[in-house]
Order: structure tokens, then sequence, then C-alpha cells
């Protein structure tokens, strides 16, 4: 399995909605649509408690009133497509003088709704918003993984990292990189041939997706024999547990002498240092230590 298969929903019930309203009595029928309809969801009454739940949880497509407290619908809008660019947004209001269907498309969302809206309406809706979002997901995974070994590519490493040093420095929580490379491949690939050669890429491929969390860790391949793991929630100890398993795994085949190195980094965040500066900086201590397990003797695990 790759992760073309695995992350590219199976069907439209896969797809995670965030329904913001402050009224509860709107918020619970919309709830009671959502669930009838067999889709996943979340809730919150206002846009400042939605966006801390887009910050945090798997949300495919937000559903949100225009006219709340704190933050508005409109707002809520604007960070969403900010901060998260992936993610469909319907816009439902009861003051259909206030925005028009041009206003919130403008931006950025998919749809808009007014107030009174019925089910079917709803359903509508929420079934073609699901279906763009399948096909976008589908076409993006085939334009950001590496089709050999089925990891992501080095295009979306580049976003990805960004994405998650971002998200340690809100969160407050440990991220390491580990950059991984394929000792003695190139002997390996002009000895036994380009075949053998991409045999033993895809199979490290599949052994980094069993050892990577599901939606935790993020598995890249960055181009040749150059492989990297993003490990998140995690400390020092137990992302080196995560990278001796990769390498207990590969040493189970028979690949005549080719082993892994990996050199392993923390993400370090300093307030005043640029996001750009702090992610380039944990990309070159981990190929830093990279460089110093194939300098002490390949075939090992060093932390920088």
């Amino acid at each position: 399995m790759n992760l073309m298969d695995s992350h590219v929903p199976p069907d439209p019930e896969s797809i995670r909605i965030l329904i913001v309203d402050d009224d509860p009595v709107v918020l619970e029928i919309m709830k009671s649509f959502v669930a009838t309809f067999g889709y996943p969801y979340l809730t919150a009454g206002n846009g400042r408690e939605a966006l801390d739940i887009l910050d945090r949880e798997e949300v495919n497509l937000l559903v949100t009133d225009i006219k709340m407290p704190e933050m508005d619908g409109i707002e809520l809008l604007r960070q969403c497509r900010k901060r998260h660019p992936e993610i469909g947004v319907i816009v439902v209001t009861g003051l259909s003088g206030e925005y028009s269907y041009v206003d919130v498309i403008n931006e950025g969302a998919i749809d808009f709704m007014t107030k009174p809206f019925d089910g079917q309406e709803f359903k509508a809706k929420l079934q073609r918003a699901v279906r763009e979002l399948t096909l976008m997901q589908a076409l993006e995974k085939l334009s950001i993984c590496d089709p050999l070994t089925g990891l992501y590519n080095r295009r979306y490493f580049e976003r990805k990292i960004m994405d998650e040093a971002h998200r340690a420095g809100r969160q407050d929580h440990p991220v390491f990189l580990a950059s991984i490379d394929v000792d003695n491949f190139k002997v390996y690939n002009d000895t036994f041939g380009h075949q053998a050669g991409d045999n033993l890429l895809a199979t490290l491929g599949n052994i980094m997706l069993s050892c990577a969390r599901r939606g935790v860790d993020w598995a890249f391949r960055l181009g040749g024999d150059e492989f990297a793991m993003i490990i998140t929630q995690a400390d020092r100890d137990q992302s080196v547990t995560v990278c001796e398993r990769l390498v207990t795994a590969f040493g189970e085949f028979d690949f005549s002498g080719a082993t892994l190195s990996i050199g392993v980094a923390p993400f370090v965040y300093r307030k005043e240092t640029p996001w750009k500066e702090l992610v380039s900086a944990m990309i070159k201590a981990a190929d830093e230590a990279l460089y110093r397990a194939k300098e002490g003797g390949r075939n090992r695990i060093v932390c920088a």
C-alpha cells in the first residue's frame, strides 16, 4: 500500500466537516442534518473557537454562519483560506442582504446558503462540495507523491515541514526531522541493475509507511536514495525508536551491503527568528547528523 492508496479518501463519507454557528438551535439542526447524511463532524460556537479546531484537527469542509461574536464568518473564511487553503468553505447567513453570493465566493468560499434552508438543499450543497473536494484531493495526491515508492515527494516535504514547524510553535509540542540515506546504493544499483535498485527503494518506501504513525508522522522520498521523515508529538527517545525500527526492518532484507544511515534533529523554536531560518536550521542539523552517521561507519543513527 502506498500513500496514494491510503490517503486519498475512498468514499465521500471520509470527509470531516466542521459546523460553526453561535445559535445553539441552528447548530443542533445542522448537526442532525449532517449526522443523517452520514458525514463525521465537529462543532464550534464562533469563529475563534473554529479556528482553534482547524489548527489542531483534521477537517476537510467548513460550514459557517456569518454573523457571530468574537470572529465572524467572513473573517473566519479569510483566516481559513490563509492558514488552511485546502479546506472547502460553505458560508451560511440569515442576512441575505448583507453579503451576496459573489461577495463570499470572492473571499474564497465554494458555496453560499441563506437561512432558512431545508435539509434537501443542505444535503445537495454538501454532496457537491464533497465530490469536488474528493476529486481535488485525489489530483493533489498525484502531484505530491513519488510514483516509485508511494511516499510524499520533495515538493510536499517543503510545504509540510513548514506547516509542522508552525504547528509546533503554536502548540508547543516537539517535532523531529530524520534525514535518511541508503548506504552503498550506487554500488548496489551498478551491481544488480536499475530494476533491483528500484525494488530496494520501493521496499524502503513500504517500510517507512509501516513504521510511520498514521496521521502523526510523515514519510518522504526527496530524490534518488535520499529520504526523510517528519516525526511529530514525540520526544528524542521516541523519535530514535521510530528510526531504529526503520533500520531493523530494512536490515531484514538481503540488499547485499546496502544499509541505512539516519541523522535526527529537533525543531527549535526561537520567537525572534524568522520561520524559514528555523526550518533551515533543523534541516541543516539533521543533514550534519546524517553526515556524522556516514563518517562513523554507516548503518547507524546519529542525533544532532
